[in-house]
C-alpha cells in the first residue's frame, strides 16, 4: 500500500524528473495528441484501481503518456486564443504557492504578494490611485465582480441594498454586439437578466458609437429603466479594437452612470506609446478588469478586477457570518500568521477558497519589470502591423481591418472561384472566399506550426492571429503569412 507520507523528503528528485519531462515538451517537437490518440486513451481510460501503483509509477505515466499528448496552446506559433502557455516564472511560482500557501488567507508572505502585485498592476496600467483590486479565476468572474459593484452602487443610490433585497426595478447595462458575452452572463447571474444588456450600435471597426449610446440612455429614461453600467472594451476579442473611452466616460459622468472598462485582453496595450492615446478616458473608469493569464504570461486561472471603492465589493459579495469561522481569528495581539485572515479578499468576490494568484503575478513582473512587459507588448503589436503591411502589399492577400493591438484580421483572395450564375455574383464570391479561407485555416491547424483562429469581419471570414505569448517572437509573423500563401496557392491551383 502506498501512502503520501512514504515520499517525504523526495520532492526534489520528483521535481527534477518532472522538469525533464516538461523541458522535453517545451521543445514542441512532439506530434499532436490526435496522432497517437488510441494509445493514450487506452492507457489512461482505466477503471478506478483498488490498489495504488505508487508515485514513481504515476510520475512515469505522467511524463511518458500525459505530458507528450498535451495541448497545442502553449506552442509559440499558436495564436488562436487569447490565452497562452505560462512562462517559466509563472509555472515555478504557481507550484511554490500550491505547496507553501494553498490558500491566500492568513498573514504570510503569499498573502502580502496579493496586494503588492495588485498595486503593481494598477501602477503598470496607469489606473487612478484609489483603484483597488481582487484576483479571481479570469475575465468571466472579473466582469461579474465589476458589474456587481456597479449594481451595488447604483441601487444604494436608490436607497436599496441589492445584495440583501435583490433587484427591485428594471435595469440597463450598455454594451455592444462585440462586447464579451460574459457581460450578458454577469447580468443574468446578478439578477438583472440578459435582456437588461442593451446593444449599442458600432462603427465599422466594432467600436461603440457615443451618440447612439446617448440616444439609448434617453429612451430608457422614459421607461424608468435604471442605468447600471456603461461597458467599454479596451481590446475587442475578435479584432483588438478599442472603444472611444474618453467620450464614453464623459457620457457616464454626465448621466451619473458607472463606467466599466473590460481590458481583459487589451489593457496592457497602454504600454505601447504608439497606441497609448487610445486609452485616454481610462482614468475616469469606475471599474477595470485585466487577465494576467493573457498577455502577462500567467497560467490560465488568473484574472483581476479593480474598482474605485473596494468596500462596494464587500457589500455586494461578502459571505456573511459562518459558524465554522466565527472566533477562529482575532484582530488583537496578533502573533501568528493564523491569527488573522489578512485583507478580506474572500469577501471581495465569489470565492472563499482561492489559490495565491498574486504571487504568480508578482513573479512575472519581478522577473522582467515594466520595461520587459512593454517590450513584449510593443513587439506583438508590431507583429500584427507587419502582417497588415504584407497583406496590403501582396495581390493574393486582403487586410480586413487595420490592427489596433496584437490582432490582425486578413485573408487569402483568388480570382479562380467557381461562380453559381443563379446567385448574386458578389455574394457568391464572398461565400467561396470564406470557404477557401476556412480550408486554409484548417490546414494551418493540421500543420501545427502556425495556429491562428478565425473571425467574421462584416461577413468575411478572416484568418486571425493574436500575438500574446511570451515565447512568440518575430519569426511567427512572417512565418504565418508565408504558410497562408503556400497553402492558398496550392488550393488555388486545384481550382484552375
Amino acid at each position: 500500500m502506498y501512502e503520501e507520507q512514504a515520499h517525504s523528503g523526495k520532492l526534489t528528485n520528483y521535481l527534477r524528473e518532472l522538469g525533464t519531462y516538461l523541458d522535453s515538451y517545451l521543445e514542441f517537437d512532439q506530434p499532436d495528441a490526435m496522432a497517437n490518440v488510441d494509445h493514450w486513451r487506452n492507457a489512461l481510460n482505466q477503471p478506478l484501481p483498488d490498489r495504488g501503483v505508487g508515485l514513481d509509477h504515476v510520475l512515469k505515466e505522467l511524463g511518458q503518456t500525459v505530458i507528450p499528448n498535451g495541448s497545442q496552446i502553449p506552442r509559440p506559433g499558436c495564436t488562436s486564443f487569447i490565452t497562452t502557455g505560462a512562462s517559466s516564472a509563472g509555472i515555478l511560482t504557481g507550484l511554490a504557492a500550491s505547496v507553501a500557501a494553498p490558500q491566500r488567507i492568513g498573514l504570510h508572505a503569499f498573502n502580502l504578494l496579493e496586494e503588492v502585485s495588485l498595486t503593481w498592476l494598477s501602477d503598470l496600467f496607469q489606473l487612478r490611485p484609489e483603484m483597488k483590486g481582487v484576483y479571481c479565476s479570469g475575465g468571466s468572474v472579473a466582469n461579474l465582480l465589476a458589474l456587481g459593484a456597479a449594481r451595488q452602487w447604483t441601487f444604494e443610490n436608490q436607497g436599496v441594498n441589492p445584495a440583501e433585497d435583490g433587484v427591485t426595478k428594471p435595469c440597463r447595462i450598455y454594451a455592444t454586439d462585440v462586447s464579451h458575452r460574459t457581460i450578458h452572463r454577469a447580468a443574468a447571474v446578478l439578477g438583472m437578466g440578459r435582456k437588461a444588456v442593451a446593444s449599442i450600435p458600432t462603427d465599422a471597426q466594432g467600436r461603440m458609437i457615443p451618440e447612439a449610446l446617448e440616444e439609448q440612455i434617453k429612451a430608457d429614461a422614459k421607461h424608468n429603466r435604471i442605468p447600471v453600467a456603461i461597458v467599454a472594451t479596451a481590446g475587442i476579442t475578435s479584432t483588438g479594437a478599442i472603444d472611444f473611452l474618453s467620450p464614453l466616460a464623459a457620457i457616464a459622468r454626465k448621466n451619473n452612470i458607472w463606467f466599466h472598462v473590460d481590458g481583459a485582453y487589451g489593457l496592457p496595450g497602454i504600454l505601447d506609446p504608439k497606441v497609448k492615446a487610445l486609452y485616454q478616458g481610462l482614468e475616469f473608469a469606475d471599474s477595470v478588469i485585466v487577465d494576467p493569464h493573457k498577455w502577462l504570461g500567467a497560467s490560465v486561472g488568473i484574472g483581476a478586477a479593480f474598482v474605485r471603492d473596494r468596500s462596494l465589493l464587500s457589500r455586494a459579495f461578502a459571505q456573511g457570518e459562518a459558524d465554522y469561522l466565527e472566533g477562529s481569528f482575532t484582530d488583537d495581539n496578533i502573533q501568528n500568521s493564523m491569527d488573522s485572515m489578512g485583507i478580506p479578499y474572500q469577501d471581495f468576490g465569489v470565492e472563499l477558497s482561492s489559490p495565491s494568484r498574486g504571487a504568480v503575478v508578482w513573479a512575472l513582473l519581478r522577473e522582467i519589470g515594466k520595461e520587459g512587459m512593454q517590450t513584449r507588448v510593443c513587439r506583438h503589436n508590431a507583429m500584427a502591423k507587419q502582417i497588415a503591411k504584407r497583406a496590403i502589399s501582396h495581390p493574393k492577400l486582403e487586410l480586413l481591418q487595420e490592427p489596433t493591438l496584437s490582432i490582425c484580421c486578413f485573408r487569402y483572395v483568388t480570382e479562380n472561384e467557381i461562380i453559381d450564375n443563379t446567385q448574386d455574383i458578389t455574394e457568391d464570391n464572398e461565400q467561396n472566399l470564406n470557404k477557401l479561407n476556412r480550408l486554409i485555416h484548417r490546414q494551418l491547424v493540421h500543420n501545427g506550426e502556425n495556429i491562428p483562429s478565425t473571425a467574421m469581419i462584416n461577413g468575411k471570414l478572416a484568418i486571425r492571429p493574436c500575438f500574446i505569448g511570451a515565447r512568440t517572437d518575430w519569426h511567427f509573423a512572417d512565418s504565418l503569412v508565408d504558410e497562408v500563401l503556400r497553402i492558398g496557392q496550392d488550393l488555388d491551383s486545384n481550382l484552375t
